[in-house]
């Protein structure tokens, strides 16, 4: 099969024919339609994250088919539409794994960084981390629901039902959650890069009540601020624009340091916050949600062969709403072999 294999070391990935890989017990092998780009495959080849399993095909957000059961896997079937995300694996037997936090597992496994992901033809994941979905939802539009809103999900159920919101940074993530947040009645102040007139004016188009810089303070005080961008400074700069008793989450895997500041930002109760991976019962709420609101994502292909320049893409911030690559064409459930 086809796949874009990263060996690290400061070089992109490459397209290369590889063995197709087989499923092993309780695995599925899934035919992948598409796979969306996340600013996580950034911080994973610029080497923010410390411990890949190379040579590594990247990719976490994946729609495919199941084309052939592993041994002892009955849940699913060959033909059945499925997302893969990031967490491919928890161990079951932690004490994070035994209080439902799986999330916080101490030996886990994550698709894309140590287990191979889905900038490939194919790829293999365990049926137990496989989300359903349904055959009529378009594969490039479901993909970045995987990643970006799942882990948007989870951040969003961590301001607690906050009415006035800020989201710092409005790309994959932000653009379907403010969907959710409206369908919540809740309000939405979105701050992009200084300058950025098309992701604010893409943002009042989707309905926030605001939008400006990153810099700017809103016109009225927020009850709660998520932080998309991994940039550190942006948690000053949500204290500084919150309410007594506000709630800041850093949505991020990675964000870079974040500058000292005056513990009267701090104060009057705010809380800082910030979201680690997700647990299979965020996906299973947050996709039977999305159909019903409904949420509709704004993508921008790319063929497999271009994941480097759809991957740059996303760093210089040239993508309004989510990158996709369309690996496959949903025609047929054959097994690679």
């Amino acid at each position: 099969m086809k796949a874009m294999v990263w060996h690290g070391h400061g070089e992109p990935p490459r397209l290369m024919e590889v063995e197709c890989p087989e499923p092993g017990p309780g695995d599925v092998q899934v035919r992948v339609l598409t796979c969306g780009v996340c600013r996580t495959d950034l911080h994973l080849l610029d080497g923010d994250l410390t411990a890949p399993a190379l040579p590594l095909i990247p990719g976490h957000q994946i729609v495919g088919t199941v084309s052939k059961l592993g041994p002892d896997a009955s849940r699913l079937q060959v033909g059945d539409r499925v997302g893969i995300g990031w967490l491919g694996g928890a161990c079951g037997a932690c004490r994070y794994c035994r209080a439902e936090r799986e999330n916080l597992c101490d030996q886990p496994e994550f698709t894309g960084y140590t287990r191979n992901g889905g900038f490939a033809e194919y790829t293999v994941a365990h049926e137990d981390y496989c989300f359903p979905l349904a055959d009529d939802y378009p594969a490039e539009l479901a993909a970045p629901l995987l990643c970006a809103g799942l882990i948007g999900y989870r951040s969003l159920n961590m301001t607690d039902g906050a009415r006035r919101l800020g989201f710092y940074g409005f790309g994959s993530s932000a653009h379907i959650l403010i969907q959710v947040a409206l369908w919540q009645q809740r309000e939405v102040y979105v701050f992009t890069r200084d300058g950025d007139r098309d992701g604010q004016s893409f943002a009042r188009e989707l309905g926030a009540s605001w939008a400006g810089g990153s810099s700017d303070q809103p016109p009225e005080r927020l009850d709660a601020a998520i932080i998309f961008a991994p940039v550190g400074e942006l948690v000053v700069s949500a204290l500084k624009a919150s309410a007594k008793g506000a709630i800041i989450v850093c949505a991020g895997i990675h964000m870079s340091d974040i500058p000292s500041f005056p513990y009267s930002l701090l104060w009057e109760e705010r809380q800082l916050r910030s979201v680690a991976n997700l647990t299979r019962r965020d996906g299973a709420e947050f996709l039977d949600l999305a159909p019903r609101i409904p949420i509709q994502t704004r993508v921008t292909t790319f063929p497999l062969s271009e994941a480097n320049q759809a991957l740059e893409a996303v760093r210089q911030g040239d993508i309004t709403g989510s990158a996709v690559l369309r690996i496959t064409k949903p025609t047929e459930n054959e097994p690679c072999v």
